[in-house]
């Protein structure tokens, strides 16, 4: 028997089988090249060109700028996801009045740029200085920093309620039901039911807002808020040396990978139940 198994042919192995390259991929190939270049390009020149005494001047700058723009951004999201929650209440309420209001809300500040919003509260509202004095607000519509955080809250507030308002409803209508079938409240079961599985799915795009108001804060330089990149301008102004942005440009890149590692490790924390 084992004489005539030795006589059947082995298979042949299959052939390895390259994938095409299409004009996609060529493209794709031909971009990741450019930025590499790019990149080297970059780097050649700050090695080439680096000026430590300016670095040594502007250096403390940039630090004060990056402490404010970590303040405006963290204030900006923990103020918006408080704000954000009624909002969303109201999205999926059936009071048409309610979620007409909260419809244009989020319609409007979601559909127009924050540089539009802060200027719109910084200049806009500062125009109408004898009306908001006599309400005793000035002091807060005087200052650009709290105009800054204002926009930023209210530009935030809108993305966060409908990244909310959608997280609640993937949850299951059967966890609402069970709910009922237990006789909780419907306070209870939004609060320690609903709620904590709807941030479980709505941790990814938490993490995208911050990271995109991180980047987006660089606008609050045109109100004469310091940032980051508000330092970086004044620099620029100092020296006229491009440098001046390229240090900007990597203390952004900085803060958002420092920012995207943390958060794919509080989701993977966060869910690792899941994946059981």
């Amino acid at each position: 028997m084992s004489h005539a198994l030795d006589l059947i042919p082995a298979r042949p192995a299959p052939p390895l089988v390259t994938p095409a390259m299409t004009p996609a991929r060529a493209l794709g190939y031909g971009v990741l090249g450019l930025w590499l270049l790019l990149a080297i390009g970059l780097a050649y020149m700050m090695v080439t060109g680096w000026d430590t005494d300016k670095f040594v001047k502007y250096g403390p700058r940039y630090l004060e700028g990056l402490a404010t723009t970590l303040a405006l951004v963290a204030s900006s999201i923990a103020l918006g996801a408080v704000l954000s929650v009624p909002i969303a209440y109201a999205r999926m309420s059936k009071n048409i009045v309610l979620n007409t209001i909260a419809y244009a809300y989020v319609y409007v500040f979601r559909g127009t740029p924050m540089l539009a919003q802060i200027y719109l509260i910084y200049y806009g509202l500062g125009s109408f200085r004898a009306e908001i004095e006599a309400v005793g607000l000035w002091w807060f519509f005087r200052e650009a920093w709290y105009c800054a955080i204002l926009a930023m809250t209210m530009n935030t507030a809108a993305y966060q309620a409908e990244i909310l308002r959608g997280a609640i409803q993937s949850v299951p209508r059967g966890q609402t039901e069970g709910a009922k079938s237990l006789g909780l409240p419907p306070s209870v079961t939004f609060w320690k039911i609903i709620l904590p599985q709807a941030l479980i799915v709505a941790l990814r795009p938490y993490g995208n807002e911050i990271i995109l108001m991180i980047k987006g804060s660089a606008v609050v330089a045109v109100v004469t808020v310091l940032d980051l990149m508000g330092q970086t301008r004044y620099a620029f102004s100092r020296t006229f040396d491009y440098q001046t942005y390229l240090w900007a440009a990597i203390f952004y890149l900085a803060i958002v990978e420092l920012l995207r590692n943390t958060w794919a490790a509080l989701e993977a924390r966060l869910t690792r139940h899941l994946k059981r």
